[in-house]
């Protein structure tokens, strides 16, 4: 049992060391952005001790950091550590160096950083609710827009028609976009249910590299979801193999001390014959008594240890049971809520759809102008920081890409009616 105890601590830390190469792995989806004030960062820290063959974990470090008006992030030990134009990856690198130089460590911690929040970004203008709203990946334009409330209503000119009609449509292809995340995902649970190796994803995803980027998210995912069950599954696998090898070896001892048992019980038969006729002392027969006592609680203790083996075999073949249940479970936990989810999507498109139609019916020429390219009527611009820490006014549109930091500005105009050509007459 000391052997599986061993075995149940390596199998542990080997988890723990593969649950920080996920982790860090995930903060390097993020290598190419550039940190920068108000980012919050989720710091992880775990030290290899080489010496001693075993993981530290640095809990007390590990926590939501920000960076600060100044561009650093302030951490115990390490204290004000430069974030400002740094990747995730090279202020990981930074936090373990400075940890080793500071501390005097003979093995560099190593540090896992992920963005915990974006830092937000500002909607200002012709919008219904100005202000700042967090930022999230893959945000242009139009969903900025729709994040504050689509443009500020008004009926003057006509506009009021244009405006409902863009904020319906704005809320219509933000419903399109999750739709595309849940049918991605609803395509990846039905391959895990029923255990296939592809997933089969709807045409339409493919169709655009958003869609696509879906394909290669879920695909990633189901990839490792299964690599967790099956060191989950080996785990257990192999404690079984120690655990019935120890079994065995048990029954060859308890096999061999019957023999010495079965042995010794014939001798105290023999010596028992010759007492009766007083040619044993009793000494004799009290030192054969007091041996195969010996050796028949020694074989009990051989049998219960082995006993306590097979039951730590069923509960370990329970627990294996158990772990696929679990995850057949959440599996159908997770695809009842995603079609639940694609259900309502669904009736929300409906509603926008009706709303941009209904806004047509209102102000059909206005509502057109936007239909057909609302540039002559929103104008769109960003305010961004560059690497200098100038700001920076650039036009955009729709489509735009906006990133963490930036002030997204709204301004509606009312398209001018063409004047009728004078007559020469």
């Amino acid at each position: 049992m000391h052997v599986a105890s061993s075995f149940l601590r390596a199998f542990t830390a080997a988890i723990f060391v593969l649950l920080a190469t996920l982790a860090g792995a995930s903060a390097q989806t993020d290598d190419d952005y550039l940190l920068d004030t108000m980012d919050r960062l989720h710091i992880r820290i775990a030290e290899w001790q080489s010496a001693e063959g075993a993981l530290r974990d640095w809990s007390t470090l590990n926590g939501e950091y920000t960076v600060g008006p100044s561009g650093a992030v302030s951490m115990p030990f390490v204290g004000q550590l430069p974030a400002r134009g740094k990747t995730v990856g090279e202020l990981a690198t930074a936090i373990g160096d400075q940890l080793q130089q500071r501390l005097g460590l003979s093995d560099r911690p190593e540090a896992s950083v992920e963005i915990a929040e974006f830092r937000p970004i500002f909607i200002a203008g012709d919008v219904q609710t100005p202000g700042k709203y967090p930022y999230g990946p893959q945000l242009t334009v139009l969903k900025a827009l729709s994040l504050a409330g689509g443009l500020r209503r008004s009926d003057a000119g006509g506009l009021g028609g244009a405006r409902d009609f863009l904020n319906a449509q704005g809320n219509h292809d933000v419903l399109i976009a999750q739709r595309n995340g849940l049918l991605a995902r609803r395509a990846r649970l039905i391959a895990e249910a029923e255990g296939k190796d592809e997933i089969d994803f709807p045409d339409e995803l493919r169709k655009s590299e958003a869609g696509r980027k879906l394909i290669n998210d879920e695909t990633a995912l189901k990839a490792a979801r299964e690599r967790r069950l099956r060191l989950q599954l080996a785990g257990h696998d192999d404690l079984k193999k120690l655990l019935s090898s120890e079994i065995e070896s048990l029954q060859q001892k308890i096999a061999t001390q019957n023999r010495q048992l079965e042995l010794l019980r014939t001798e105290l038969k023999s010596i028992g014959n010759l007492q009766e006729k007083g040619l044993v002392v009793n000494q004799r027969i009290l030192s054969l008594e007091q041996s195969n006592a010996e050796l028949e609680g020694k074989i009990l203790d051989m049998e219960t240890a082995s006993l306590r083996a097979k039951q730590d075999i069923a509960k370990t073949t329970q627990d294996e049971t158990s772990l696929q249940n679990e995850r057949a479970t959440e599996i159908a936990r997770d695809r009842q809520q995603t079609e639940a989810d694609l259900q309502e999507l669904d009736m929300k498109m409906q509603m926008y759809s009706g709303l941009m139609m209904e806004a047509l019916e209102r102000a059909p020429a206005a509502a057109a102008n936007a239909q057909d390219g609302a540039e002559p009527m929103v104008r769109f611009r960003i305010t961004r920081t560059d690497a200098d820490g100038q700001s920076v006014e650039t036009e955009a549109k729709e489509n735009t890409a906006v990133l963490p930091g930036d002030v997204v500005k709204v301004e509606v105009a009312v398209p001018q009616p063409e004047r009728p050509a004078a007559d020469s007459n």
